[in-house]
């Protein structure tokens, strides 16, 4: 037996022991064999955003700052220029004022949702009131009661134009009925080269409004107003 008396493990001790733990773990590691996997192994491929999808999410972000636009005690007074009465500016966006002034690309040819085909050059010397929409975007749903009385109001001098950007025309019919639809409704389905000459559309609805002359006179990127559209139109008139 030793007479060596037994010295009590203090804090110091505890750190060895504990690293020489960690130590004798990270050697005992199972080993994989082959080769390392890498980030592109590993990940997943994200699916991508449908159209309608894209939109929606675009739309909510719209209807979010049309909202903040319309709401009480907030006012708005835009700036006369020299568009035959119209005016400039839109709220937040600033590529609807830059549209104004332009002339509007009115050399396309569409089918309406009877498969009669639509030139919009057509209608040169009328107001138009071309509005982007589509069935599922609820916004665009708020504002049809509006163009519809403005068309009736307003029959001898404008045409309002709905122009669907994804529906197929067996889907707009029973909107047309339901809303009692009083204007063309346009197939815009796979016609992005309509929405690019009036783009770039950041969500929907946007509505463009080209004077008697074919210039752009107003561009609305979300929901305006029954009051906002007559007053634009009867500027033009």
């Amino acid at each position: 037996m030793s007479d060596t008396p037994e010295i009590p493990q203090g804090p110091a001790d505890d750190l060895v022991d504990g690293a020489a733990t960690e130590q004798r773990a990270a050697t005992e590691l199972p080993v994989t064999t082959g080769a390392p996997a890498t980030t592109a192994d590993a990940a997943e491929p994200e699916s991508r955003l449908s159209r309608k999808a894209a939109w929606l999410a675009m739309g909510a972000v719209t209807l979010a700052l049309a909202l903040i636009w319309i709401a009480p005690g907030i006012e708005h007074v835009d700036e006369a220029t020299n568009t035959g009465g119209a005016t400039a500016g839109a709220p937040g966006e600033p590529e609807d004022a830059a549209a104004v002034g332009k002339p509007a690309r009115l050399d396309f040819k569409l089918k309406d949702m009877n498969g009669v085909d639509v030139r919009l050059d057509s209608f040169k010397g009328k107001v138009i009131l071309l509005n982007f929409w589509a069935t599922w975007c609820g916004p665009c749903k708020a504002e049809i009661p509006s163009l519809v009385e403005l068309q009736e109001k307003y029959a001898d001098d404008l045409v309002v134009l709905g122009f669907s950007v994804d529906d197929p025309a067996e889907k707009i019919k029973p909107y047309a009925v339901e809303y009692k639809v009083n204007y063309p409704l346009l197939v815009g389905n796979g016609r992005e080269d309509v929405q690019n000459a009036f783009g770039p559309l950041l969500g929907i609805p946007v509505s463009v409004i080209i004077g008697r002359d074919g210039v752009i006179a107003k561009k609305h990127t979300g929901i305006a107003t029954k009051e906002q559209f007559e007053r634009e139109i009867q500027a033009l008139l």
